[in-house]
């Protein structure tokens, strides 16, 4: 049986091309593609029903990215062997497909929409999460489904000094900036990244140079959508509009919002407010009432906040809480809050409150990623947790959600930029960020905190880092926008961009970008970043006022880690047979034993809490992996009595032979009598043959006795 499959391939701009294709897999769903770059090939699907589930006034988007492990030849590992929920990495690719998707399609769409993008090939040397954002929309623009795209993503890095479009694997390591980045054919919708501490400039060059390879993605995407035929897209009717409650929600409530928007009232207390207006006009509706208006009225309401709060910022350069567009919310930090932490800190910004810890382990406690694409061992980790009762909600504890991921991967880049080099810090580090009061940015909070419980922990970061979160408000019809600084979760909740910046004193460090309007223009994002550059060192400064520069040393009570290196020919004498030599030093030391070969080397950390036990260890180790040197006396334990010698023990698992005539100058007929098994003597090592057996000798040693000749000489006369 054949298939008619359509092709459509495009180059990178250096050779490289990249193929979409469709018609051949997956034909039950709305749309389908494969996106192949070399050997890597992702299969993306997107299903969208006919119609829209009652009371929806939004899109119920899911996007899911998963990675097939036999598309790396790999089995899965754990109990089951089989793919099961998506790991971090996944969820992450989901988000960054998710929100470049979201904002495109059509704002009365409500219909149920899964997208699902699996990596089915990969090769090793070409990352597929820079295509998954090509391949979902290009699913879509073969399907008849609404959408304002197509879009595409790409990563830009800076390697050598030179812009590249989705680097190899292999060369990522030398890039000094990394960046993910999604658009239209005309703007940019969502940018992710981190870099090595640059400038402002460089980051918007990296953008523009971004776009201008999404510009050639999208237009492929056209062009496939034209041979197949679907270019129009289903029609539907999600909404149901009573302009004439829309008029009176307007007239009834808009001047009581915006007095209440001017009042520069708290969170809670706006919030409260802000639901006496509407309940106030639901209760004067009367008979009126039923669940059709009392839903509309709910969503005009909405638009009414929406409305009000905007103008008031554009209008009259007042926010929600009385400040202008520049200042930052009020500071306030302290580190070593939590006694028994190895390092912890707690930061306030605000109405914004993160608890953030710093735990110090050893290289047992690295995270294994047993992913298909990636797969090894992290020493860096953090986490960040939004619990209900930091938005003063009820809210069940169901672990770690997508949002809780996204938060703590931004906040995971920006930090692993400043930390000591691998060399410089033994450790594998765990921050968590516990946010106990959220009113916007609470993801630049856990930046900040976390630097602060690094510092108070000890570790020698490069850096201090702080992070601010940026807003924009515009108006198409006018033309004016306001850029905000440190925005409320009101205002990134009716604002049209929400940028998060975190950098050092000297540069950027990681962002995180999502734009909700069509058509910023590139003199907007520069003067954002400007402005948010001079919030960052306001922040930063703040931050200097409780510590400025990491403590001389680790807690009393943090474990510290000696690293030793041996010849590679002793890692099995320090491990011993079935690990039993390396589990007994554990026993009897009480620290912890890491060993692995690396550069042709040994590599042991050893771990523990009080310094005696480390110099147990550190002994032992130093005994098993010392090298006997010829010349050199030692004082060995008698093991073995033969009739032409004895073996004695030097050294932990070296013997070396005392032969009969090496014990004295005097000549012995037999060993028996003259040494026992467990005596001590001290002896020196002759030498050390080709097959590495030892030559001892005690008499080299001892004194010499006069020979007779000597004696004869001493008694001859004088001449």
């Amino acid at each position: 049986m054949s298939y008619n499959a359509i092709k459509k391939s495009f180059d990178l701009g250096d050779g490289r091309m990249i193929e979409i294709e469709t018609g051949k897999l997956a034909k039950q769903a709305d749309g389908s593609v494969v996106v192949r770059m070399g050997d890597t090939m992702l299969l993306a699907t997107v299903v969208s029903t006919k119609g829209a589930k009652a009371g929806v006034d939004f899109l119920p988007l899911s996007v899911d990215y998963q990675e097939k492990y036999a598309s790396t030849g790999r089995i899965p590992g754990g109990f089951l062997r089989r793919e099961a929920r998506l790991s971090d990495y996944e969820v992450l690719i989901s988000r960054l497909v998710d929100r470049a998707l979201r904002p495109m399609f059509p704002s009365d769409y409500h219909s149920d929409t899964q997208v699902m993008i699996s990596l089915i090939s990969a090769d090793k040397n070409i990352m597929p999460d820079c295509l998954a954002g090509l391949a979902a929309s290009a699913a879509i623009a073969v399907s008849d489904i609404p959408f304002n795209g197509p879009i595409s993503e790409v990563r830009v890095a800076k390697i050598d000094d030179k812009l590249v479009i989705n680097p190899y694997l292999s060369d990522l390591q030398r890039a000094t900036l990394e960046f993910l980045v999604a658009g239209t054919e005309h703007d940019i919708v969502m940018v992710e990244g981190e870099a090595n501490e640059i400038s402002e400039r460089e980051m918007v060059e990296a953008i523009e140079f971004a776009h201008k390879a999404i510009v050639i993605q999208v237009q492929a995407q056209k062009e496939l959508a034209e041979m197949v035929g679907k270019t129009v897209k289903r029609e539907y009717s999600h909404e149901t509009n009573l302009p004439e409650l829309r008029e009176r929600v307007f007239a009834a409530t808009y001047d009581k919002v915006y007095a209440v928007a001017k009042s520069n009232s708290g969170k809670q207390d706006r919030s409260d407010r802000f639901g006496e207006i509407l309940m106030d006009f639901i209760e004067s509706l009367g008979e009126e009432l039923n669940d059709e208006v009392g839903f509309l009225s709910k969503k005009y309401f909405h638009d009414v906040q929406y409305d009000a709060i905007r103008n008031l910022i554009l209008d009259e350069g007042i926010r929600l809480d009385g400040r202008d567009s520049r200042t930052v919310r009020p500071i306030w930090s302290e580190i070593g809050y939590l006694p028994s932490a190895h390092g912890s800190a707690v930061f306030t910004r605000g109405e914004t409150q993160s608890l953030t810890t710093v735990t110090l382990g050893a290289k047992s406690d690295e995270q294994l990623i047993d992913g298909a694409f990636f797969n090894g061992y992290q020493k860096f980790l953090l986490h960040y947790n939004f619990p209900g009762f930091s938005t003063g909600e009820v809210r069940p504890n169901r672990g770690a959600g997508r949002r809780e991921i996204g938060h703590g991967a931004l906040a995971m880049r920006s930090l692993k930029q400043v930390l000591p080099a691998e060399d410089d810090n033994p450790y594998t580090i765990r921050i968590v960020s516990d946010i106990l009061e959220s009113n916007g940015s609470s993801s630049m909070a856990t930046v900040c905190a976390g630097t602060l419980a690094l510092m108070d922990a000890g570790i020698k970061i490069k850096a201090p880092v702080s992070g601010i979160a940026m807003g924009l408000i515009t108006d198409e019809k006018t033309g004016k926008y306001a850029i905000l600084s440190d925005i409320l979760g009101d205002e990134d909740h009716l604002g049209d961009m929400d940028f998060k910046v975190t950098g050092t004193e000297k540069g950027i460090v990681a962002c995180q970008m999502d734009l909700k309007i069509n058509g910023l223009k590139w003199e907007v994002l520069t003067a954002a970043l400007e402005q948010a550059n001079e919030a960052r060192l306001h922040i930063l400064n703040e931050m200097k006022k409780t510590i400025e520069t990491p403590r001389e040393d680790y807690k009393p009570h943090a474990p510290r880690i000696v690293t030793l290196k041996i010849d590679k020919e002793f890692i099995g004498a320090v491990i011993g047979p079935g690990g039993k030599i390396i589990q007994e030093m554990q026993r009897e030391t009480g620290a912890t034993i890491a060993i692995e070969e690396k550069d042709n080397q040994g590599i042991i950390q050893i771990f523990a809490d009080n310094k005696e036990a480390i110099d147990k260890a550190v002994s032992r180790i130093r005994a098993i992996a010392a090298k006997p040197e010829v010349g050199e006396t030692y004082e060995g334990k008698v093991k073995t009595i033969m009739p032409f010698g004895a073996f004695v023990e030097i050294m932990p698992g070296k013997d070396g032979l005392l032969h009969i005539s090496e014990i004295d100058w005097k000549r012995y007929e037999t060993m028996e009598g003259v040494l026992n098994v467990g005596d001590i003597v001290k002896v020196k090592l002759l030498d050390v043959d080709k097959q590495g057996k030892l030559k001892l000798s005690r008499k080299a040693l001892l004194p010499r006795p006069p020979r007779p000749e000597d004696h004869k000489s001493e008694e001859a006369p004088k001449s």
